[in-house]
C-alpha cells in the first residue's frame, strides 16, 4: 500500500449497462477517464457497441495509434506544432485521427501544417451545448460556437481548404452529463437541476439538429455526430441525427457519479492506503490518500472512504498528502489495526491512474492480474 485496484466483475457489469444505455448508437470511449491501454482494449473488445476512442492530447493520440488503436478523435483542440506534425504524419501512414476545432484560427494552423507535410487531414467541429439564462450559465465554457450563424464561417473555411475536410461534429452537454441530480439532503437543488436538465435537453437537441442540418445542406457529408457523456446517454441517444455517444467515467464509476437519478453504475475502481496510527480509540490515521480531483475546489473533489463502511473524513483535515485521519462511526474501533487497508474511491475517474503505476485486477474476490496505467508505461500527457 498504497495501491490502486480495478474490480473486473463490476467493470464488466458497467460495460454491459453502458452498452444497453446507448440504445442503437455506437459508443466512443473517453480515454481520459480510463488512462490504461489494457482497460481500453478490454472495453473495446467486449461489445461491438464500443467503437473508437476520444483522446485528450495529441501525444496521447500518437501513443494510442502506435499501440494499435483505431478511429481516434481528439476531444480538445491542440495547437503545439510538433504534436500536430506527429499526428499528421501518422494520418499519412494510414491512421484515422481526427482533430478538434472551434474557430478559424484552429483550421488555419492545422491547414498550414497539413500543407507543409503534403497530407490531407480530417477535422471535427466542437459546438457549445451549454445553456444560458438570465443570470445563469448552465454548463461549461468550451467552444465559442453557439449557433449556426457563428458556426457557418468556420464550416465554410474548412470546406474551402484543399488540405482539410469536415469529418464530424461534436457537442458535449456537460450540464446534463456531468451534474448530479439525486444528492441526499438537497431536495430543492435536485428539483431545480432536474428542471434545468429537462429544459436543456430540448434546447440541445434543437441547436445540434439545426447545425447538423445546415452543414448537410451545404453538401458536406459527416462521418459522425458525437454527443453526450455517461450522464446524458438516455437523452442523447434519442436524437435522430446523433450517430455516436461518448462514455468514460461510467466504466469506473467514481464517487461523483453516486448521485444521478437516471442511472446507477458500480464502483469498479479505487485505491487502498494503510492504517499507521490510532490517535484515539475512535480515530485511525492512514499514510497518504490526498488524491484530490480537478475542478472547482469543494468537498466533492475529495476521495471518499469506501470500505470498511462507517469511516468519515475530518472537515478540518480532509485527505492529506502524507496522512489522512478518519473518524470511526461504523465498525468497532477494535476491528481496525495498524497495517490494515482502508479503501477509498476517487472523486473522478481517470485521474486516479495518474497516482499509480498499475491497477491490481480483482475478480471473484481474488487478484487475477495487473494492468499498467499510462503512468506505469512511462507516459504523462498533461
Amino acid at each position: 500500500m498504497p495501491f490502486a485496484y480495478l474490480d473486473l466483475d463490476l467493470l464488466d457489469r458497467n460495460i454491459r449497462d453502458i452498452a444497453r444505455a446507448a440504445g442503437n448508437k455506437k459508443v466512443r470511449v473517453a480515454s481520459k477517464s480510463i488512462r490504461s491501454v489494457e482497460v481500453l482494449r478490454h472495453i473495446l473488445r467486449s461489445d461491438d457497441t464500443f467503437q473508437g476512442v476520444m483522446c485528450y492530447t495529441a501525444a496521447e493520440a500518437a501513443y494510442l495509434a502506435n499501440n494499435g488503436f483505431k478511429d481516434l478523435l481528439l476531444g480538445y483542440p491542440t495547437w503545439e506544432p510538433k504534436g500536430i506534425q506527429t499526428l499528421v504524419d501518422l494520418i499519412g501512414e494510414g491512421h484515422l485521427i481526427t482533430f478538434m476545432v472551434d474557430c478559424a484560427e484552429h483550421v488555419i494552423q492545422l491547414e498550414q501544417i497539413a500543407m507543409e507535410r503534403g497530407i490531407r487531414i480530417p477535422l471535427c467541429l466542437d459546438v457549445d451545448m451549454s445553456a444560458s439564462y438570465p443570470g445563469l450559465r448552465f454548463g461549461v465554457w468550451r467552444s465559442p460556437l453557439h449557433n449556426w450563424d457563428n458556426t457557418r464561417p468556420v464550416v465554410e473555411r474548412i470546406v474551402q481548404s484543399p488540405w482539410v475536410w469536415l469529418d464530424g461534429v461534436m457537442g458535449y452537454e456537460a450540464q446534463i452529463a456531468g451534474v448530479g441530480d439525486h444528492v441526499p439532503g438537497a431536495t430543492l437543488k435536485n428539483n431545480v437541476i432536474r428542471y434545468l436538465k429537462r429544459r436543456s435537453i430540448r434546447e440541445v437537441a434543437k441547436r445540434r439538429g439545426a447545425i447538423v442540418q445546415n452543414i448537410q445542406a451545404l453538401g458536406v457529408p459527416l462521418r459522425f455526430v458525437n454527443a453526450g457523456g455517461t450522464g446524458s446517454m438516455s437523452s442523447s441517444r434519442e436524437e435522430e441525427l446523433v450517430t455516436e455517444l461518448t462514455a468514460g467515467s461510467g466504466f469506473y464509476c467514481p464517487a461523483l457519479f453516486d448521485h444521478y437519478r437516471s442511472f446507477e453504475y458500480q464502483p469498479a475502481a479505487g485505491f487502498a492506503v494503510e492504517v499507521v496510527r490510532k490517535p484515539r480509540d475512535n480515530i485511525v490515521t492512514c499514510l497518504g490518500g490526498g488524491y484530490i480531483a480537478s475542478g472547482a475546489v469543494d468537498r466533492t473533489k475529495l476521495p471518499k472512504p469506501y470500505l470498511p463502511q462507517g469511516l468519515e473524513l475530518f472537515a478540518l483535515e480532509g485527505a492529506g498528502e502524507v496522512q489522512t485521519p478518519l473518524s470511526i462511526r461504523g465498525p468497532s474501533p477494535e476491528s481496525l489495526s495498524l497495517g490494515d487497508p482502508i479503501f477509498f474511491r476517487h472523486a473522478k475517474a481517470g485521474e486516479l491512474c495518474e497516482r499509480f503505476d498499475s491497477l491490481h485486477v480483482i475478480s471473484n474476490g481474488s487478484i487475477v492480474g495487473e494492468y499498467s496505467t499510462y503512468r506505469g508505461a512511462g507516459e504523462n500527457f498533461l
